[in-house]
């Protein structure tokens, strides 16, 4: 292998000598002492992201198979910065009695989703494409049954694997058609054959339901509570974050490099979808008590709103969708953060246990504060320019009610945003969370939260870097 081609697959072969690493570590280290393995694998994730963002030469592998392109490596250093989060995020957890076995079998799996991911990002044919969502997803759902004791974080594993075993069945049928059709699964070969007939349109619709699912749109939502609720609660971020986010950005590739043809089928779709999405969402986020069904329905509607920078099909409207999942991951890597905090002290996750939790944790009350505000979007924090940014991108092309029917549901959002910061800084509690000391870990991947909300909200470059991307991707 040439060092060019090195250099084309450094993400994807990066990430496969971490858990390589991680392995051996496993294999050859103190079993007294796997506490290490997490810095360990800290540290090798850390590497691989800032080795993300040194330049790399675009071209092509396999013929074709598999792309790199700027904005591509774009995406993938967006997922790797939640990844490092994540892992930061999970060194509490992982130190528990409970956990302490399985350190380095949790860090290889991680890993492993995230060259599924990349792998995805990279597709420039349909077979690769589907490689990557496989490699993502089945090691997702070991992660899901984590607990293994646990009844609902097994249940959590069974759902989410035969949700995605479905979601598969429904995608694979649908690229049956378009290979059926087009006597070709290369993207760019695709496209040029995609005459816009009625089995065509039908496999089309078959794949965009298999994304669906991988995204959470609805009506294809109904796993997401559920699942989100009984896995580990770092797990639940890592899916409502990096994996939303890779599915998101791979739809959005296929959209404008296999589906130009076709935009005004897809623009219908996604204008029905993203208000129900939206609404959906919203009203069930209101029901909510427990904060993990709470950021799941929280997180279905922030689909719906990322759909709007999809179907302007304009280089704002793409710029806007990588740079709210950038804004996305921070906010929701924020909230989740407290979460797990509070559940890794206390073990409780209920809206009613954080009644009085300004007065006991008043640091966590301020972070869990800025993180709803981001993510319902007040100014002057990031979440409000992300969102800025995507309902600009549908009103350019056109689609004043669907920008609408998103402010009214982002009145609704900040109301349920509210509940929570209602209940930690007016209401009562006869026995309040107790006053405790966060680890160094947990204080560090907040800190890097609450700077990346306030800096990719100030700092415009950030958005300009983007949007100057040459988005032939």
């Amino acid at each position: 292998m040439s060092s060019g081609t090195f250099l084309i697959m450094r993400h994807e072969l990066l990430l496969i000598a971490a858990a390589l690493l991680v392995l051996i570590a496993e294999i050859f280290g103190n079993p007294e002492k796997k506490s290490r393995i997490s810095l360990f694998s800290i540290i090798l994730m850390g590497i691989i992201t800032a080795v993300g963002f040194l330049p790399s030469p675009a071209g092509e592998l396999f013929g074709g198979m598999y792309v790199s392109s700027g904005t591509r490596l774009i995406m993938k250093n967006i997922l790797n910065i939640g990844a490092l989060l994540v892992f930061i995020q999970s060194v509490t957890w992982l130190n528990k009695k409970e956990n302490s076995s399985k350190v380095s079998e949790y860090f290889i799996l991680l890993i492993s989703t995230l060259v599924g991911m990349n792998l995805m990002i990279s597709a420039g044919h349909f077979l690769i494409f589907y490689i990557g969502i496989e490699l993502a997803t089945i090691p997702i759902a070991a992660l899901a049954a984590f607990d293994r004791y646990k009844n609902k974080s097994a249940e959590a594993g069974i759902k989410l694997i035969l949700s995605s075993a479905l979601s598969s069945g429904v995608l694979l049928y649908g690229l049956s058609m378009i290979y059926g059709t087009t006597g070709s699964m290369y993207f760019n070969e695709v496209s040029g054959l995609f005459h816009n007939n009625n089995l065509q349109i039908l496999g089309f619709i078959f794949f965009f339901a298999g994304m669906a699912f991988k995204i959470s749109i609805v009506p294809f939502h109904l796993w997401t509570a559920d699942v989100y609720e009984g896995a580990p609660v770092n797990i639940t971020s890592y899916l409502s974050v990096i994996s939303k986010g890779a599915a998101v950005f791979i739809l959005m590739i296929i959209l404008f490099t296999v589906f130009p043809v076709i935009v005004a089928t897809w623009q219908k779709t996604i204008f029905v979808t993203s208000i129900l999405t939206m609404t959906i969402g919203n009203l069930f986020a209101i029901r909510q008590q427990n904060l993990k069904r709470f950021l799941a329905f929280s997180s279905i509607s922030q689909a719906g709103y990322i759909f709007l920078g999809l179907i302007g099909g304009n280089q704002l409207g793409m710029a806007s969708v990588i740079y709210y999942v950038l804004v996305y991951i921070f906010s929701n890597l924020g909230a989740f953060g407290v979460v797990i905090a509070i559940s890794n002290a206390t073990g409780k996750e209920n809206i009613d246990d954080y009644n009085g939790l300004y007065h006991t944790n008043p640091k966590l009350s301020l972070i869990m504060t800025l993180a709803l505000f981001s993510l319902a979007g007040i100014p002057p924090v990031a979440g409000f320019f992300g969102k800025f940014f995507l309902f600009t991108g549908a009103a350019q092309k056109g689609f004043y009610l669907l920008v609408l029917i998103a402010v009214l549901n982002t009145i609704i959002s900040l109301f349920y945003y509210l509940l929570v910061v209602k209940a930690m800084f007016i209401n009562k509690s006869e026995n309040p969370i107790a006053a405790f000391k966060s680890d160094f870990y947990t204080r560090f991947a907040l800190g890097i939260c609450v700077a990346g909300i306030v800096i990719t909200g100030f700092a415009s470059i950030i958005f300009e870097a983007i949007r100057n991307l040459s988005f032939g991707i």
